[in-house]
């Protein structure tokens, strides 16, 4: 719902050239080689950023599942917890792993390490994983000093071999050289167990068969319809219930529609939203919904933002159990972007002033006019964006939400994108029926199926998820 911060993306067609075919088992003559940079080359930073490339330099292929690169710290006075994020990889952050452990004795520059792991992946001759952009930071967000860190090279701000990270290959040393004090053998990364939640815990389904935003059925279903002032959008800008209508779209169906105008003043803007209360988490969330790439009427070039999306409320700045997960179409571009781009991002927190985002996006810069089924799957620490069928984006790590949610849809100005005219312009979208299944991963096909069979029975809504 903000200014986008780059640090997600698809796991590329680099992959196949990358990773080989099938691999004989690792041995310890093996030549395993690592190159370092760091993109946080301050001697304090919100985050440390060892960003790796390993490169097989044997003679025959690596199974990355029996490798361990190990990175190492000196923790910041009184302990803290730190926590660990792949931002991008070639060989696809759901394969990576990263976890914490302690030297004993330590030293002067080294009592911690980050140990990074695989859980799936071979490395073929002569060939090397690509980018693995990972970071770590302190688990309370305050900054950290890294200039005192044994495996920190602030000058390697491109890729070079870097011996004071090492690697363990089926745990055995294989390349760089540890600071003095030891720390055990690296741990056995453990194979993913993929299970699915228990499946249904409950579900909610509405068809948006209401009269009007004064109906009273729509609080008792549990939506808000918004009035009160404040963001996301132009400062200054209102929210008036009016905007949100329910009109007849074929036959006698009816589609929840959010309005938002402008005459390109904060005392002449109106966005809109309705939201659910708050106890959604993991499962299955659908909609189907209309975007559209110009307004109803007036001049057209607002950035303006469509959505759908989950959301845990922002308690304090850089608040560790903030979530949020957001289909977001911008038909007329920005943040930075000059046309038609959706975005599906995944939030683990953010700070407003100064800003600082913590999150992972995935984007397609092409038209949504339309009808569109979306859908968002969350279980097992994968968040999985589907539209119209088709896998859009995935996520998971740090960005995995961790408490209850609420679903949302807002239109709303993108402040300082407006166009420069007085004539005020009208932009309309529109959401056809809702659905959600707790603790369930429900397929794209099988939800429109059972939409449709609600309708066939003439229901319009239904919810049993309990109250958290």
């Amino acid at each position: 719902m903000r200014r986008k911060l780059l640090l997600g993306g698809l796991v590329s067609a680099m992959l196949l050239a990358l990773v080989g075919v099938a691999a004989n088992p690792a041995s310890a003559q093996q030549s395993v080689r690592l190159q370092y940079k760091t993109s946080a080359a301050g001697a304090t930073a919100d985050q440390v950023e060892p960003w790796f490339n390993l490169v097989n330099s044997g003679t025959s292929a690596v199974p990355l599942s029996g490798v361990k690169i190990r990175y190492y710290f000196k923790a910041d006075a009184g302990s803290p917890q730190y926590r660990f994020a792949c931002s991008w990889a070639v060989v696809s952050c759901s394969t990576v792993t990263g976890t914490f452990g302690t030297l004993s004795p330590g030293t002067a520059t080294a009592d911690r390490y980050l140990e990074v792991g695989f859980t799936s992946g071979n490395l073929a001759v002569g060939a090397q994983t690509g980018d693995l952009q990972l970071r770590f930071h302190r688990s309370d967000w305050q900054r950290l000093t890294q200039s005192d860190d044994y495996s920190f090279g602030p000058a390697r701000t491109t890729y070079g071999d870097w011996t004071k990270v090492t690697v363990y290959q089926n745990g055995a040393l294989v390349w760089g050289t540890s600071p003095s004090g030891g720390g055990g053998d690296p741990t056995p990364t453990p194979t993913p167990t993929i299970t699915n939640p228990p499946g249904g815990s409950g579900v909610v389904f509405d068809d948006f068969a209401y009269n009007n935003a004064d109906d009273p059925n729509i609080s008792a279903h549990n939506w808000t319809v918004r009035t009160n002032s404040g963001g996301p959008g132009v400062p200054g800008a209102s929210w008036p219930k009016q905007n949100v209508t329910f009109p007849t779209i074929s036959g006698t169906n009816k589609a929840l529609q959010l309005k938002a105008v402008t005459d390109g003043t904060a005392s002449g803007t109106q966005q809109s939203e309705v939201l659910h209360q708050r106890k959604f988490l993991e499962g299955t969330y659908a909609a189907r919904v209309k975007f559209s790439d110009t307004p109803v009427s007036g001049p057209d070039g607002d950035h303006i933002v469509q959505t759908f999306f989950t959301i845990t409320p922002l308690a304090a700045d850089m608040d560790p159990n903030y979530s949020e997960q957001d289909f977001e179409y911008l038909p007329n571009g920005g943040w930075g972007e000059p046309a038609n781009i959706m975005y599906a991002t995944s939030w683990e927190t953010y700070r407003n002033e100064p800003w600082q985002a913590v999150n992972v996006h995935t984007e397609v810069r092409q038209s949504y006019a339309g009808w569109h089924d979306l859908v968002l799957q969350v279980s097992g620490g994968q968040i999985r964006y589907y539209i119209d069928g088709a896998l859009f984006a995935e996520h998971g790590g740090d960005y995995y939400p961790e408490t209850v949610q609420s679903v949302n849809f807002n239109l709303w100005f993108i402040s300082g994108g407006l166009v420069g005219s007085s004539t005020s312009r009208n932009y309309i979208q529109q959401v056809d029926w809702f659905y959600h299944s707790k603790n369930e991963v429900v397929a794209p096909a099988t939800v429109l199926s059972r939409v449709n069979n609600y309708r066939s029975a003439s229901t319009t809504w239904v919810d049993t998820v309990p109250n958290s």
